[in-house]
């Protein structure tokens, strides 16, 4: 296993170089990486690294997440807030209510078969999207309508409420007892509670900081490990009480971008450090998930269908952004950010098929649903990522600065204490 993760990080590394002198994102070429090295392809990878994936996938998500919530100060969040509540929840409903009225009609689904199929397809893609808003934020473009932190924020919320609309539809489908009403009102209370908790642990974090001032790289993996255990958390009160862990960790960031900025600075620009492998390891095992043979049996229908739900989509990102600042163009880029998909997909992506297996139903269903939610990757996460950072570049103006970036102030001023641990 650890000669497939040191030969995944040389060629993703090199395939990461070549891209960008393409002038094409290198995410891309790590996708590929995983696609060619996975077992769909070459097999090539160990075993043992396929088995611990979904975990290593996991930890890399929290990074970046964790990267939004040091990224997403109070006051952007009270000038963009109701815009980040409409785009949490009004284009993924677009897009996941066409999903399901097309499927029944192209592949030939029962109702809520394309249900569960739009609920996979609608959530947007926080690995392709956040570190574009990421690098957007740091070079101040589109600062001044705060539109990158927008879309950051909007898109953590809108992949828990598609999650959780997933598993109330698979439940309804293989015959689970689900209170429906109750899982619609877990959506907010999950948030809520996701919010308090992360509020909290952030506050005693801090202040533990201030007490005992652990070197930044100890408290960057401080945050990591109480991260995964909020995480942890969700699966243990699962059935009991709503609750979102990964929205916890955004909001630690937050609670100490509030209260510490230097502080934050200091930690974000470790996790940034910390990203470089683990944005290898994400895209690379997202990639590994991809059965090409499974998406090419997709063929047009799935085509169209992805067509149909971007569409939707986009008019729902139109909807939300009536009456706001931005013009034409960085609405535009406001509806191209909101499109990739890569991360859900693959998590959830085989959760039909699996649930019908183990009902002893029929799998033809989620074969298909399967193979239009792997042909979404393939389409949308290396087109996605190109165009949000060709048209950013283009569209979105350089914010006016006030003074000295606090980031790179904080790098330069902290030591350098990435081998002390």
């Amino acid at each position: 296993m650890a000669v497939s993760i040191a030969e995944i990080i040389i060629l993703s590394l090199l395939a990461d170089w070549v891209f960008r002198l393409m002038r094409i994102p290198g995410l891309i070429g790590m996708l590929l990486v995983g696609v060619l090295l996975g077992p769909y392809v070459l097999d090539y990878l160990a075993p043992d690294l396929l088995v611990i994936g979904a975990d290593l996938r996991l930890i890399a998500l929290i990074v970046i997440l964790l990267r939004a919530g040091f990224e997403l100060s109070r006051d952007t969040l009270h000038r963009v807030g109701g815009r980040v509540l409409l785009l949490a929840f009004i284009p993924a409903t677009c897009e996941g209510v066409m999903i399901t009225l097309a499927g029944t009609w192209l592949l030939g689904l029962s109702l809520l078969e394309s249900a569960m199929l739009g609920s996979i397809l609608a959530a947007v893609s926080p690995a392709v999207v956040v570190p574009a808003m990421i690098r957007f934020m740091k070079e101040r473009k589109g600062a001044s309508k705060d539109i990158p932190s927008m879309v950051l924020a909007a898109a953590s919320v809108d992949d828990i409420y598609v999650i959780v609309a997933h598993s109330v539809i698979v439940g309804l489908y293989v015959g689970h007892q689900v209170n429906v009403v109750w899982q619609v009102v877990g959506v907010p209370v999950s948030l809520i509670s996701g919010i308090v908790v992360g509020l909290l642990v952030g506050t005693c974090l801090y202040r533990l900081f201030d007490r005992f001032n652990p070197r930044a790289t100890k408290r960057v993996l401080i945050l990591i490990a109480l991260s995964v255990m909020l995480i942890r958390l969700q699966y243990l009160l699962a059935g009991y009480i709503p609750f979102a862990g990964l929205v916890s960790a955004m909001a630690i960031g937050f609670v100490i971008l509030e209260k510490r900025e230097h502080m934050a600075h200091e930690i974000s620009a470790r996790l940034a450090k910390v990203w470089v492998f683990a944005e290898i390891i994400l895209f690379s095992m997202v990639g590994a998930q991809v059965n090409v043979g499974v998406a090419w049996q997709a063929g047009l229908a799935g085509m169209a269908i992805i067509a149909l739900g971007l569409l939707a989509r986009g008019g729902g990102v139109m909807l939300c952004l009536l009456r706001s600042r931005l013009n034409l163009k960085e609405r535009l880029f406001v509806l191209v950010a909101y499109s990739p998909k890569a991360t859900v997909q693959a998590a959830i992506g085989s959760a039909p098929l699996l649930a019908m297996r183990a009902a002893g139903m029929e799998t033809g269903p989620g074969e298909i649903i399967l193979a239009v939610a792997v042909l979404s990757i393939v389409l949308t996460a290396p087109a996605g990522a190109w165009a949000i950072a060709a048209l950013g570049d283009r569209v979105l103006e350089v914010g006016p600065e006030a003074g000295r970036d606090a980031y790179e102030a904080a790098i330069e001023s902290s030591p350098d204490d990435d081998d002390v641990l």
